[in-house]
C-alpha cells in the first residue's frame, strides 16, 4: 500500500495492495475514507445479482485491523467497548461498538478472539484514526499491547451461495474440515492458495460468505487464485456500490448514515450489543466508557426509531431526504432517510430512516420528499431481504 504526497503537498489516497488487480480488471476507482477503492467493475446490477445468486469477490483492505495482546486484553476491551469480550470464546467473533461517554457511537466494530490473550478488532476505514487513539487512552493502566496492523493486512471477502465451495477449492486439504465447520461469526487459521490466512465466516451482504485476512504482500496472488476458482460458479469481482446495496437490503447499518456520535445503540435498534450486565467472576459490575449514559437510556422510549421503508412508487429515497407524515400538503416532517436505493433483488425502492416513535409501527403509511415530490412509502420490518435458507 502507498500513501503518497503530490507536488502541492496534499496527501493522495492510499492504495490497496490489490490496486493493480483492480486496474487490470477495468475497475472504476473512487476515493473512499482516505483510500482509492473500486466502485464497480462490470456494473452495479450485475455485481449485486452475482452475490445473491453465485458469489462476489470484494477487496476490503481499506478496513482497519487492530491487534490487542496481553494478560489483561479481555478486561481492557470490556472497559473500552460496550460488549462483553471476556465471555467471547476463542475462535469466535462479536459485533460491538465503541461509544463516547454520552453513549454516542464512535464506531461499530467486529472483534475476533484469536487466543486467550489475543484479539483483533476490525474498524471502519474512516474511523481507524479515531478508534486507535481512543483505545490507547482507555487501555491506560491495563497490561495490554495495541498494534495497528491495518497497513500490513489485506482483507478479501467471498460472499454468496457459492462462497464455501469456492474457498474450499483453494484451501489446503488438511484445513478444509475446519473451514466448512465454521459457524457464522467464527474464524480459523487455514492455508488458502498456499497463503496463511485467518478465515472468518463473516460478511456485510446478507449472504453466506467468508472474509480472509492475509499479509498485504501476498494478497494479489490470493485474489487471482480466487477469481480463477470462482469463475465456473459465476463469481465476479464486486465493488463498493454493490456492497452498499447488498448491505442495505440486509438492513445492516453503515457508519456515517445509520450510526454516528449523535446516535446511541438503542436509537439504532441495536441495544442488544450493550452489555450492562458485564461482571467480574466475583460478581462485581464492570464499568465501561459510556455505561452511565447508556444505562440511563435503557428501557426508555427513544426520541427516534430506525425503521425500514418500502417505496410504493418508482423513485428511490436517498440519504438525507425528509420523511413526512403522508402525501397530503401540510403533512409534518417526522424524520429523515439515512440510506436508500432501488433494490435489485426485490424490484422496488427501499430505505432506512429515523422517524419519531408514533409513526414507526410496521404498516404505517408515510412519504419521502424526493426533490420536492412526495413519494409514498410504507414502514416495514428490517431486514428487507433474508437469504432463502434463513428466511
Amino acid at each position: 500500500m502507498t500513501d503518497t504526497t503530490d507536488v502541492t503537498g496534499a496527501t493522495a489516497p492510499r492504495r490497496s495492495p490489490l490496486h493493480d488487480e483492480h486496474v487490470a480488471l477495468g475497475a472504476t476507482l473512487t476515493p473512499f475514507a482516505g483510500w482509492e477503492m473500486p466502485l464497480r467493475y462490470t456494473g452495479d446490477l450485475a455485481e449485486h445479482l452475482a452475490v445473491r445468486t453465485a458469489a462476489g469477490l470484494f477487496d476490503l483492505s481499506h478496513m482497519g485491523e487492530i491487534e490487542v495482546d496481553g494478560p489483561q486484553a479481555a478486561a481492557a476491551l470490556d472497559y473500552a467497548l460496550v460488549g462483553n469480550l471476556t465471555a467471547l470464546a476463542v475462535g469466535r467473533a462479536r459485533y460491538t461498538m465503541i461509544c463516547d461517554e454520552h453513549g454516542g457511537v464512535i464506531d461499530d466494530l467486529v472483534v475476533y478472539r484469536l487466543a486467550d490473550e489475543r484479539y483483533m478488532i476490525v474498524a471502519n476505514a474512516s474511523n481507524v484514526g479515531v478508534v486507535v487513539p481512543a483505545l490507547l487512552e482507555r487501555f491506560a493502566g491495563f497490561d495490554v499491547t495495541l498494534t495497528d496492523a491495518s497497513l500490513t493486512t489485506a482483507l478479501i471477502a467471498v460472499q454468496g451461495p457459492a462462497a464455501e465451495a469456492i474457498v474450499v477449492s483453494v484451501t489446503e486439504p488438511r484445513d478444509v474440515g475446519a473451514v466448512t465447520a465454521l459457524r457464522y461469526y467464527a474464524s480459523t487459521n487455514a492455508t488458502v492458495s498456499e497463503i496463511p490466512a485467518l478465515v472468518a465466516r463473516t460478511g456485510y451482504t446478507g449472504e453466506d460468505g467468508f472474509e480472509l485476512f492475509v499479509p498485504a504482500e501476498l494478497a494479489p496472488a490470493l485474489w487471482r487464485d480466487l477469481l480463477l476458482a470462482g469463475a465456473p460458479s459465476g463469481m465476479i469481482a464486486a465493488g463498493l456500490s454493490a456492497r452498499d446495496s447488498l448491505r442495505l437490503e440486509a438492513g445492516m447499518p453503515l457508519y456515517g448514515n445509520e450510526l454516528d456520535r449523535t446516535t446511541t445503540p438503542y436509537d439504532a435498534g441495536l441495544g442488544r450489543v450493550v452489555r450492562l450486565d458485564k461482571a467480574r467472576p466475583d460478581g462485581t459490575p464492570v464499568d465501561f466508557v459510556g455505561r452511565d449514559a447508556l444505562a440511563a437510556r435503557h428501557g426508555s422510549e427513544p426520541a427516534r426509531v430506525l425503521v425500514g421503508l418500502q417505496g410504493l412508487g418508482r423513485r428511490a429515497a436517498r440519504h438525507g431526504y425528509p420523511v413526512v407524515g403522508g402525501t397530503a400538503d401540510g403533512a409534518p416532517e417526522v424524520g429523515h432517510v439515512t440510506s436508500g436505493a432501488p433494490s435489485p433483488t426485490l424490484g422496488y425502492p427501499v430505505a432506512m430512516a429515523y422517524v419519531t416513535p408514533e409513526v414507526s409501527g410496521v404498516g404505517t403509511e408515510l412519504a419521502v420528499d424526493v426533490r420536492g415530490r412526495r413519494e409514498p412509502v410504507r414502514v416495514v420490518a428490517l431486514p428487507f431481504y433474508r437469504r432463502p435458507d434463513k428466511a
